[in-house]
C-alpha cells in the first residue's frame, strides 16, 4: 500500500492562488506514483481561535492521522505563513510528530521564502521531519498560464527532489515516536 502525501492549502482568503498552486503540485505528486494523494483546503475546515478543541479539530486530527507525510502550501503574507495555517498547526499536536513535511510556497519576489523558514521553526516544535528542498513561486501571478500549469524549471526539479525526500522519509515514520 502506497504512503500518503497530505496536501494542505493554507491560505484562506478570497480570491487566493493557492488552489491553482497546490492543484499544481498534486499533479506531479499523483504522476509520480508512490504516493496516495490527498488535499485538504483550511477554508474547509472550522478551528477555534482559542486552541480549545472541537468538532473542526476532531476532524482535522482524524485527517492528519491518516497520512504519512505532508505539503504546506504557503503563501507568504507580511513576510509570514497565514494564521490560518499557524493555527493548523497549533491546533494538533501528536499527529504531526515523526512525520516529514515540505512546503510549496508562494507570493512576490522572494517566492514565499520567508514564511518557509519560519514554518522550518514551526514544525521542527512539533517533532516533524523538514525536507531540504522546497518549491518556490516567486511573481506567483506570473507563474501559472489558463490551464494552472508553470514552465518554471526550478519548481519542477524542485517539487521531484522534495517528493523523493518525502518519500525516504516517509518510509522511516512508521514506527513510534519517542516521547517528547
Amino acid at each position: 500500500m502506497a504512503p500518503v502525501l497530505g496536501v494542505i492549502i493554507g491560505s484562506v482568503r478570497t480570491g487566493r492562488v493557492g488552489p491553482t498552486v497546490a492543484q499544481w503540485f498534486v499533479r506531479r505528486a499523483s504522476a509520480d506514483g508512490r504516493f496516495e494523494v490527498r488535499v485538504l483546503d483550511l477554508a474547509d475546515v472550522v478551528l477555534p481561535m482559542d486552541l480549545s478543541g472541537g468538532p473542526g479539530v476532531d476532524e482535522l486530527t482524524r485527517w492528519l492521522d491518516g497520512c504519512d507525510a505532508f505539503v504546506l502550501v504557503t503563501p507568504e503574507y507580511n513576510h509570514g505563513c497565514p494564521a490560518s495555517l499557524k493555527l493548523a498547526l497549533d491546533s494538533v499536536k501528536l499527529e504531526w510528530r515523526g512525520k516529514p513535511v515540505g512546503f510549496v510556497s508562494y507570493g512576490g519576489t522572494a517566492g514565499g521564502v520567508r514564511a518557509v523558514e519560519q514554518l522550518r521553526l514551526v514544525v521542527a516544535e512539533l517533532h516533524m521531519a523538514s525536507v531540504r528542498d522546497a518549491v518556490l513561486f516567486p511573481r506567483v501571478k506570473k507563474a501559472f498560464d489558463a490551464h494552472g500549469e508553470t514552465s518554471d524549471g526550478a519548481a519542477i526539479d524542485g517539487a521531484q527532489r522534495m517528493i523523493d525526500q518525502l518519500l525516504w522519509w516517509s518510509e522511516r515514520a512508521g514506527q513510534p515516536y519517542p516521547r517528547g
